[in-house]
């Protein structure tokens, strides 16, 4: 049997961070390791939980959710963070991906939505709604000139797990698809992410398709 997703959640409501704890912990595939208030002991909190998916509210009170997820991908490249927001605020949200963020979902959610994108975040898919995901499509294509794959140097292999991870595929099913392990593919995947200089699945797949890489 596969470990447990390690899960961990900062979030300012009391209630909403035990009713978390209680759904995730009533998961068969899933342990919530701890839930936080705030992010003024964000790293300490990290560290000592060893999470596997981070979530965390965009609203919070000192540091917000937009800077604690830019300050943990800085020291923590692949992290993974999914956003919640009361609102579907596209420009905080839209902010909160290109600072890092593996996806997003509303408060609003159903359980069983929330578990899921737990799950997808951690399979190393990135939930988001599609005007979204074209806003930060627009601002790679805005930011970037470059044209070619071989500016960025990927190697074959590399080409093909970016062109399945643009497909929606997750690690898993691009390793089915490939005949390699999981571990292939996030070994693939981190140096997918140097290479195109990107610190998620979504800015991979952004610039994937703006630039044509695949």
């Amino acid at each position: 049997m596969l470990d447990p997703i390690r899960v961990i959640a900062f979030d300012d409501s009391k209630d909403l961070r035990e009713m978390f704890r209680m759904l995730v912990d009533a998961q068969e595939d899933m342990v919530c390791v701890a839930v936080h208030p705030d992010l003024s002991q964000m790293m300490r909190d990290l560290d000592a939980a060893q999470p596997d998916v981070i979530v965390m509210d965009i609203q919070m009170p000192g540091m917000n959710g937009i800077d604690g997820v830019r300050t943990i991908r800085a020291r923590y490249p692949e992290a993974r963070v999914l956003m919640q927001t009361v609102f579907d605020d596209e420009d905080k949200v839209f902010d909160a991906i290109c600072a890092g963020a593996s996806g997003y979902i509303l408060k609003t959610a159903s359980a069983l939505e929330m578990m899921q994108a737990i799950r997808d975040v951690h399979a190393g898919g990135a939930p988001m709604t599609p005007a979204i995901a074209m806003k930060v499509l627009a601002r790679f294509r805005a930011n970037e000139t470059e044209t070619s794959t071989e500016q960025f140097g990927l190697s074959d292999r590399e080409k093909e797990v970016l062109t399945q991870l643009v497909k929606g595929r997750s690690y898993k099913m691009i390793a089915d698809e490939l005949g390699i392990s999981y571990h292939t593919v996030d070994s693939h995947m981190r140096k997918i992410y140097e290479k195109l200089h990107v610190r998620s699945n979504a800015e991979a797949v952004s610039k994937a398709v703006s630039k044509r890489l695949v």
